[in-house]
């Protein structure tokens, strides 16, 4: 049977496989990859950043290759171990935190990256999530996001239904059998616009067949 645990739960049992996802043999996504990390590094160079939700410190090792520092977050000692494995470009430190929680000087940080995780927020927290993340940003700063969209490999064929929210509910299968439902929300490029321009000013938004990201400043 599926554990209905948490997301939390659901990423410290994935922490060794989860790199995976950004490795798939299909050139068309890996291109979006690929050009979304140049982008990184061009919005990232000499600047202080903040990776949250690092996980395994894909996105860190990216903004590292420009930044004249980072910093990476994940509530999982598990995903923060396997990051720590990769070479970075400029000095990095890694912090045990929540997303709620962060132990950080309001407006530290010039540039924060939020990779694959607000598909996984609870569509009803995200006036909570949206604050926590703006206060460590300093004035002009931006807000890179990137997440997946659905269409392209039936994202939607394992879907176990939509809760009282409208959060979409996911079957996932770990390489060991684990199974876990958990929350993936998809949006298309109109429902990003109306949801985050209600918090912030929309710099760019990139909406591709298996990507989306947005860079963002606050209002």
């Amino acid at each position: 049977m599926p554990k209905n645990k948490s997301i939390v739960d659901y990423y410290r049992a994935r922490a060794g496989e989860y790199e995976q996802i950004y490795y798939r043999e299909v050139p068309d996504r890996r291109k979006e990859i690929d050009d979304a990390c140049t982008y990184v590094r061009k919005i990232s160079q000499k600047k202080t950043v903040l990776d949250l939700a690092c996980g395994t410190g894909y996105w860190t090792k990216v903004a590292s290759d420009s930044a004249s520092c980072v910093v990476a977050t994940d509530i999982s000692s598990e995903m923060i171990g396997e990051a720590k494995n990769k070479k970075y470009g400029c000095p990095v430190k890694f912090v045990v935190s929540d997303l709620y929680h962060l132990p950080f000087a309001p407006k530290s940080f010039d540039l924060i990256i939020l990779g694959f995780w607000l598909s996984h927020e609870p569509r009803q927290n995200y006036d909570n999530l949206f604050d926590s993340i703006l206060d460590p940003l300093k004035p002009n700063g931006h807000i890179w996001m990137i997440d997946n969209n659905s269409p392209a490999e039936g994202a939607q064929s394992d879907s176990v239904g939509l809760d009282e929210f409208g959060n979409n509910r996911k079957l996932r299968q770990l390489q060991n059998g684990d199974e876990f439902i958990i929350v993936k929300n998809y949006f298309s490029k109109e429902e990003l616009q109306n949801l985050l321009s209600k918090r912030f000013k929309i710099a760019d938004l990139i909406h591709q067949k298996y990507y989306w990201s947005a860079l963002l400043q606050s209002q």
